[in-house]
């Protein structure tokens, strides 16, 4: 009888953050329970009524690795596992390389596998950015359809720090820098401790052939000349372990920008109003009493209620400057489509009138009723 090849230590260690990461997910709470019983031969749970959890699966080494190790949650009966490949269409060949990352984990023996064809619509956004709406909303659209109580990426140490490294050239703010988070709602990352190299040495262990993306190495990519020369590059000059210090900064920042972000929302649920066409009322004295952390993240959090993507830091400073003013100002756009302006009583503005002493903002888009335009002083 032949042997079981020995467990690689490194797949040892991707199931554990695996379990710890779903661990997070209500209803998957129990995962560990419940191998803990079958392995004391008292199971008799339909695998049909087991929850399901699927992997986002591009078929490069990060996402085939993650099903490689998830699908060993399905063989000991704790859940059922599955994948979509989404196939963004923007390289010639992706429809073949989706199906053969179907295939590759359907051999695997995960199930249901499906492949979603979409279209990329940019919309105002960059190339990247207008890719991953559309993967998301293939993933939830299969998610809610499929009733997968967990959607897993395959998002590594590697890729955190590059995410830091990208938000620091543009100047972002804490969230920015703070990368991915683990878990945000169904959604889950096991792997942001595991670095690149350990998700190749997976797929080596089981015989995987991943599909190496070669946007990863085109220099016309800020994300890929980040990984290909400006990471090296600082290893080089500054030492070992540069990728790992830039992912622990990231962590302590989340958990930062977490808190702040809970008493914005504390914030913004007191000061909130709404006029008769739809604006958003915020008062300037509730305003100008916040620090300006939670002032700038209050007024994110209107421009995002009226359907803004999320503002610029330079759009947000210029609402909050309308607060300088002396009297009626603006408006400011953040973005969407979603303006802000400051109302103040005047020839224009009855007293008593819902608008006075706020910043107001609208929707702009047609369809929406406009508010009355400001006077400028």
């Amino acid at each position: 009888m032949a042997r079981r090849p020995r467990l690689l230590p490194v797949v040892g260690t991707a199931r554990n953050l695996l379990l710890a990461g779903l661990a997070e997910v209500p209803g998957l709470q129990d995962l560990t329970a419940r191998e803990n019983r079958e392995n004391r031969g008292d199971v008799g749970t339909d695998p049909e009524a087991l929850p399901l959890v699927l992997v986002a699966c591009s078929g490069g080494p990060d996402s085939l690795a993650l099903a490689a190790v998830a699908v060993h949650l399905a063989r000991t009966g704790r859940c059922r596992v599955g994948a979509v490949v989404v196939d963004h269409g923007l390289q010639p060949g992706s429809a073949e390389v989706a199906d053969a990352a179907a295939a590759a984990v359907r051999e695997l023996g995960l199930d249901p596998v499906e492949v979603r064809h979409v279209d990329v619509h940019r919309e105002g956004m960059g190339p990247e950015a207008a890719a991953r709406s559309a993967r998301y909303t293939a993933l939830d659209e299969a998610a809610a359809r499929l009733g997968a109580a967990a959607v897993l990426l395959g998002h590594t140490l590697d890729d955190q720090a590059e995410q830091g490294l990208l938000g620091l050239a543009r100047g972002s703010g804490t969230r920015s820098l703070a990368g991915m988070p683990a878990r945000r709602g169904r959604y889950v990352r096991p792997f942001l401790e595991l670095r690149r190299e350990d998700t190749e040495a997976i797929c080596d262990f089981h015989g995987l052939a991943p599909w190496q993306d070669p946007s990863n190495a085109d220099p016309a990519f800020a994300r890929s000349r980040v990984r290909t020369e400006v990471l090296p590059f600082l290893e080089e000059q500054l030492g070992p372990g540069i990728a790992q210090a830039l992912a622990r900064t990231a962590r302590i920042l989340g958990q930062d920008a977490d808190h702040l972000e809970q008493l914005a929302a504390e914030a913004y649920a007191t000061l909130r109003g709404a006029d008769d066409d739809g604006s958003v009322l915020l008062p300037e004295e509730g305003l100008r009493a916040l620090p300006a952390a939670l002032r700038q993240r209050v007024l994110a959090r209107a421009a995002l209620e009226l359907g803004a993507f999320q503002p610029r830091a330079e759009r947000l400073r210029a609402a909050e400057s309308l607060l300088e003013r002396g009297g009626a100002a603006g408006p400011v756009q953040l973005g969407g489509k979603v303006s802000v302006h400051r109302q103040v009583r005047g020839r224009a503005v009855l007293r008593g009138d819902p608008s006075y002493g706020n910043l107001v903002l609208r929707n702009n888009r047609a369809g929406v009723k406009q508010s009355r335009r400001p006077t400028q002083e």
